[in-house]
């Protein structure tokens, strides 16, 4: 083969390197960027268990601390809502 020949051949394979990298970062951002959308939001979670407390299956006490656990996602939620208008 000649030299231009060798070259030809490292610039395909170097094409078809950088399109299946292009192609595999696609992929991923993909799927991350579905993978929270199974999961309840901490206002819909904060909702369930105040009326689990409402109904005598949380104590004041463990109500207050999953009140706590969920500010920090609720104060996310509300910016990222106030955020999109």
């Amino acid at each position: 083969m000649s030299y231009w020949a060798d070259i030809g051949w490292t610039l395909a394979w170097c094409a078809v390197l950088a399109l299946l990298i292009a192609l595999a970062v696609y992929l991923v951002g993909r799927f991350r960027g579905h993978a929270g959308d199974d999961q309840p939001q901490a206002s819909e979670l904060l909702t369930n268990f105040r009326e689990s407390h409402s109904r005598g299956e949380l104590s004041d006490g463990e109500f207050r601390t999953i009140k706590t656990l969920l500010k920090r996602q609720l104060e996310d939620e509300l910016k990222d809502t106030s955020d999109t208008g």
